[in-house]
């Protein structure tokens, strides 16, 4: 076990992904986890209930909790049927039930953490109920991330509707005490990009002089990143956080069986494109096949980062800032 300091920033299966890969790799891992979900359950909840989405949140303390356990395997049930708790997840309920109870999300979390006994920490971006707003490349201002995503049109720029809200105070000790900081793998926009948008994360990233590593996407997303290539995503990227302060690119060369990759062609997503021109950046390039398959609640086959190969990388670029240090 290490014990430098290790954040993850990112939201959605990506970043819980990576966590995952990580847990017990150092006891000073964090993840910082974007909080600008408006869709189901978290959507519902923090309509009808004022709590900030608490499903990425949820899906990284289960991350770095014993997944088999009896009560990580409650957390992550899922009512079906036609009620009113219909695609609820009962650890949703339980974070957004004791945010009510002690008048706090962070201190929420942090029980649900507690009670899971999990191996690190999992830290909202920000406090503040935010929503995203995109700007589109016709010029339309659309609110909430599942809106921007269905709208099927290109997005120009993405801003917050409170464009002072606060980076929540432990996740900026932490980017700032970091020895490494890992950004991605996740939606572009909506779970990367969209913790830059809080000023205090972004200039805390920026001015860290921890090492960082851009983990690369394997899909373009629908909605999202149509038609994206690998280029294409580091320029959006770059006009939220400079390029330059990202020492390591971990790119994924892996691919899928045909058919998997056929089924989510047809579903609107397509692998990325690498058309990167290796000279002009000054990051390190490191090329791996980084994904593995997993199976959905359905049955349905899921291409995934392969946390045993994130670990594996982010192992041997530690190892390399411990040999530079000494």
């Amino acid at each position: 076990m290490k014990n430098i300091s290790v954040v993850a920033i990112g939201g959605g299966t990506g970043l819980s992904t990576v966590l995952r890969g990580l847990k017990g790799y150092t006891p000073n891992l964090s993840g910082v986890v974007a909080i600008t979900d408006n869709g189901g359950s978290s959507g519902v909840l923090r309509d009808e209930l004022g709590v900030l989405p608490p499903g990425d949140i949820r899906n990284c303390i289960i991350a770095l909790s014993d997944n088999e356990s009896l009560m990580s395997r409650l957390m992550q049930y899922r009512f079906g049927g036609n009620g009113t708790l219909t695609n609820h997840s009962v650890g949703n309920i339980v974070l957004a039930a004791l945010t009510n109870m002690v008048g706090d999300f962070r201190e929420a979390v942090r029980l649900v953490s507690e009670i899971l006994a999990i191996e690190g920490k999992v830290l909202p971006a920000s406090l503040d109920n935010i929503q995203l707003i995109g700007i589109m490349e016709d010029g339309e201002e659309i609110i909430g991330e599942t809106n921007i995503v269905k709208s099927g049109k290109k997005i120009k720029e993405l801003k917050l509707d409170k464009e002072d809200a606060k980076g929540c105070e432990e996740a900026i000790e932490a980017i700032e005490k970091a020895d490494l900081i890992t950004i991605g793998p996740g939606s572009l926009y909506t779970s990367i990009i969209s913790n830059l948008l809080i000023n205090d994360i972004r200039r805390a990233v920026y001015s860290s002089k921890a090492t960082k590593v851009l983990i690369s996407n394997v899909m373009t997303q629908p909605g999202e990143t149509d038609n994206l290539s690998l280029t294409g995503h580091i320029k959006e990227f770059d006009k939220y956080l400079s390029i330059s302060t990202i020492d390591y690119l971990l790119l994924n060369v892996g691919k899928p069986p045909e058919e998997i990759e056929k089924r989510y062609e047809s579903e609107g997503a397509q692998m990325l494109i690498n058309d990167l021109d290796y000279n002009a950046y000054n990051f390190e390039i490191i090329e791996d096949a980084l994904i593995t398959l997993i199976k959905d609640r359905d049955g349905k086959q899921k291409i995934r980062h392969d946390p045993a190969r994130i670990k594996k990388w982010i192992d041997i670029i530690v190892n390399k800032m411990e040999s530079l240090d000494r």
